[in-house]
């Protein structure tokens, strides 16, 4: 079974770049027909998708968030990240990466989620 779990640092100043990244185990970033995301979810607010990265390494993004995020792998590694550019407190969330099903378009395995908190 797939596992997922996020790391990095939990507070970040504004204006800053958030940085996370997402361990994979169980599978590999690579299996064909899926789509490694990103969403988070701030504090008394829903889930907000991000973006992810597919199983080719094609990236989609949010259009929201698109100018100031970044997402990429690490195939060796068996991860993937997410950069956040100049970060304000709006950023501050809690921060999951999931996976997502191309076929069945279901989110079939989730991380156990990060706080980002983002303050001087």
């Amino acid at each position: 079974q797939v596992q997922l779990q996020e790391s990095g640092p939990g507070l970040v100043k504004p204006s800053q770049t958030l940085s996370l990244t997402c361990t994979v185990s169980g599978g590999s970033i690579t299996d064909l027909f899926y789509f490694w995301s990103w969403i988070r979810q701030p504090p008394g607010k829903g889930l907000e998708w991000i973006g992810f990265i597919d199983w080719r390494g094609n990236t989609y993004k949010s259009p929201a968030l698109k100018s100031r995020t970044s997402v990429s792998r690490d195939t060796s590694k068996n991860q993937f990240t997410l950069q956040v550019s100049s970060v304000t407190p709006e950023d501050t969330a809690v921060y999951y990466c999931a996976r997502r099903d191309a076929t069945s378009n279901m989110f079939d395995s989730w991380g156990q989620g990060t706080q980002v908190t983002v303050s001087s």
